[in-house]
């Protein structure tokens, strides 16, 4: 099998990893699969390869096992990694900081400021941080790249980046907006320039990100002018489990009223609240069907989850004064035409006009879903961060430059 020059992109969660052996150039994949409950009493691996499906149970107590196990399953499938001459490892880390604006060739210096800067993402950077150091130590020969979810926004501008607050304050702990989802927001406004057949630099456009995490951005040209999200992925649009914004008294009220500590109210923003909070379900189609079952709470979470998309659609067709597409994206985003329509109803008057019957249709491909007198464009584009991240990592290492010992 020739998967040579190809790249393992790992995306280790705090208790899952993703992991997909993807061809660069044509974007053929080799493997690709999903582990679950790290750490648990029991994991479970799902793992495609070959056109089969192979799903199993068993005992993962943490990621270095995982990866070990990821890597056994494609070598069964015929590939072993220590030798087919792989281009790279490509892994998505969350946060960069200010220290990492593009991809990087991993060295001991980078995994240190991965490290420190932790404290930016503390649920996601020391994840990603274990799957960094178990590919190093299976895969010694192959070099690594980290490509951070923040780079795509780093060139935000001040004023979109700026909170006000007290300014030395913000300089002395790196407080801003970074933004995240970056690698799809980045490879998904692409693919849109290039579906109405434009250059990158002469459009403007809004993707929606909406998936169980869900950004939005505003691109001008190829050049990100803001976006949802913020010093951390809890700001914004209304998530599976994460408020989005919220008036920033509230925490203060639940420790004052409530009696919830810190870590308490992290977990309550972050794990118990989105559409999880308010239904009790954070899948979008579990409360698709509860809505249909007649669930008050969930009828209500898709309302409210409707109206603060909406309300982000209107201040990005203000922010970039024109707009020549509004591109859908990820998991919720590529699949519920319901909310597609409701996120741009009754907006023809700002030459946004969906077509109903192209927007029923499904298909994995990019396609327009607004009606071909619609000023603006209105598309759907798959998004593909793994291709996009063994892309980027495949780039850095074919640089002559790159030694690994500077930050970019």
């Amino acid at each position: 099998m020739g998967v040579a020059g190809s790249v393992l992109v790992i995306n280790a969660g705090s208790s899952s990893l993703k992991y997909q052996l993807v061809q660069p150039a044509g974007g053929e994949v080799w493997a690709e699969g999903l582990v679950e409950r790290i750490g648990e009493e029991l994991s479970t691996i799902t793992h495609e390869q070959g056109g089969a499906e192979t799903t199993a149970e068993l005992a993962l107590p943490d990621h270095q096992a995982a990866i070990e196990c990821a890597l056994g399953y494609v070598a069964d499938g015929g590939i072993d990694l220590a030798s087919a001459g792989l281009a790279a490892v490509g892994h998505r880390v969350v946060h960069g900081g200010r220290s990492f604006y593009a991809p990087t060739l991993i060295a001991p210096f980078v995994i240190s400021e991965i490290d420190r800067i932790s404290t930016l993402a503390p649920l996601h950077n020391p994840a990603n941080l274990v799957g960094i150091r178990a590919a190093a130590e299976l895969l010694p020969e192959v070099p690594s790249v980290a490509v951070f979810d923040t780079a795509f926004f780093h060139g935000l501008p001040e004023a979109a980046a700026t909170y006000a607050i007290d300014r030395e304050l913000a300089a002395e702990h790196a407080i801003r907006r970074y933004g995240f989802h970056g690698t799809s927001h980045e490879y998904v406004s692409q693919r849109a320039a290039d579906f109405l057949g434009r250059g990158y630099d002469d459009v403007n456009q809004i993707v929606l990100h909406l998936g169980n995490g869900a950004s939005a951005s505003a691109i001008s040209g190829g050049r990100p002018v803001d976006t949802s999200m913020g010093m951390t992925p809890l700001e914004g649009l209304v998530m599976g489990t994460r408020t989005g914004d919220v008036d920033p008294g509230l925490v203060l009220h639940l420790n004052r009223v409530a009696g919830l500590g810190v870590d308490e109210i992290d977990t309550l923003l972050n794990k118990r609240s989105g559409l999880r909070g308010l239904c009790g379900e954070n899948d979008f189609r579990a409360v698709a069907d509860l809505i249909a079952a007649g669930d008050e709470h969930a009828a209500l979470a898709y309302d409210v989850y409707v109206h603060r998309l909406r309300r982000y659609i209107g201040a990005y067709l203000i922010t970039l004064g024109r707009v020549d597409a509004i591109t859908f994206t990820a998991g919720i985003g590529e699949n519920s035409a319901k909310l597609r329509a409701d996120a741009l109803r009754d907006l023809q008057r700002y030459g946004i006009d969906v077509d109903d019957d192209r927007n029923l249709m499904r298909s994995k491909q990019a396609r327009r879903i607004s009606t071909d007198d619609s000023a603006v464009a209105v598309l759907v584009v798959p998004t593909n961060e793994e291709l996009a991240i063994a892309r980027q990592a495949v780039a850095v290492v074919a640089r002559p430059d790159v030694s690994g010992e500077t930050a970019p």
